[in-house]
């Protein structure tokens, strides 16, 4: 069995893109408490560490076992600085929580370690925060071998156009290939097209599929596996006047189709995101699923937000997988998680790789 170790972990999307490719996570690690008991609930036999990673001895998980196969994590690298040359010491624990990646993956030695992040990491300091991580983990004797790419998540099956940075390393030797692209893309309709119509502020634990399996996509049949019923139908509840701005948002539009008359109450229009009152398109891959609360992302073809259930999907989590804590919490969780068919991809890849390396 190989064993997988989850710093960082959110609600569990990386780890179950592990696990959907063969690998066990034995071990979480989250600060966030909502996000620990949704990663506990979805992660059978996982022990889950809720609380700060600065506190926490790496040998704890150790156990005099082997090392794990992999340590995987997203750890947050906001406000990353090259003007402190303090962050080049791997031992100063008060720096930026890369480090603390960094940390586990010397003292646990894992064969390979996976740390993902946002896309844009790649133009930090003009792409010098990048070298500054990856020097960092190549000073742990053994791990020379790093890889690092932005993959597209509607390359990889998920019906979402997200682009992560991915930074894969290994103590083996192995010049790590990333995995080739689908040929497909997956649909918004395609991923949502057989939940329950809903309305505003609707709160339905749980409601009835609207097509049946024969008629369901590829996806969808993907999506329901195992599931008898779609879960946590939640809509945020918005007033009138935001249901009534939805009403002259086509497809693919946003806030500039609503009338002026309706946005008196934006002091500077030119302040606001492309991103802000944008309704999915039905035929093409969801624009990105982070904060989509406030963003106000608007279903395809009703005019209200999208549910917990539809993001769920459009990020490639399966209708098994529930979330914990109030409706603010979980949709967070879903807009932070790394598409679990995203990172499957990925932990294919690695497997493949380490079985070619030790049949030679």
């Amino acid at each position: 069995m190989l064993y997988g170790i989850d710093i960082f972990s959110g609600a569990g999307g990386l780890s179950l893109g592990a696990e959907m490719a063969g690998i066990k996570i034995s071990t979480a690690i989250e600060i966030n408490p909502y996000a620990a008991k949704t990663f506990l609930k979805n992660h059978k036999g996982a022990r889950v560490l809720q609380g700060d990673i600065q506190e926490l001895d790496p040998q704890v998980l150790n156990n005099g076992k082997q090392p794990p196969f992999v340590i995987m994590g997203g750890p947050p690298c906001q406000g990353f600085s090259l003007s402190n040359t303090r962050t080049r010491n791997m031992e100063n624990k008060k720096n930026f929580l890369f480090l603390e990646f960094v940390r586990f993956v010397k003292e646990l030695r894992p064969q390979w370690f996976v740390l993902e992040n946002v896309g844009g990491i790649t133009n930090i300091n003009e792409g010098k925060t990048q070298t500054m991580i990856e020097d960092c983990f190549k000073a742990i004797k053994g791990y020379e071998c790093i890889s690092s790419s932005i993959l597209c998540a509607s390359d990889f099956g998920v019906p979402q156009n997200r682009n992560r940075f991915f930074m894969v390393g290994n103590r083996l030797g192995i010049k790590f290939k990333y995995p080739s692209k689908h040929e497909k893309k997956i649909t918004v309709d395609e991923a949502i097209n057989d939940l329950p119509s809903l309305q505003n502020g609707d709160m339905i634990d749980e409601a009835v599929y609207t097509l049946s399996l024969d008629e369901a996509s590829d996806y969808e049949r993907l999506m329901r596996k195992d599931s008898d019923a779609p879960k946590q139908n939640y809509v945020s509840r918005n007033n009138d006047l935001v249901i009534e701005r939805y009403k002259y948002i086509g497809q693919g539009q946003n806030w500039r189709a609503i009338p002026e008359y309706l946005m008196q109450n934006y002091a500077d229009k030119g302040r606001c995101h492309s991103g802000i009152y944008k309704r999915l398109r039905a035929d093409k891959p969801s624009v990105v699923i982070s904060n989509y609360r406030k963003s106000m992302l608007i279903h395809p073809w009703e005019d209200r937000g999208i549910s917990v259930r539809e993001a769920a999907r459009l990020q490639s989590f399966p209708d098994t997988f529930t979330f914990e804590g109030p409706l603010m919490h979980i949709q967070q969780q879903i807009g932070n998680a790394v598409p679990p068919l995203l990172a499957k991809a990925v932990f294919q890849e690695i497997i493949k790789q380490t079985k070619k390396h030790e049949q030679r």
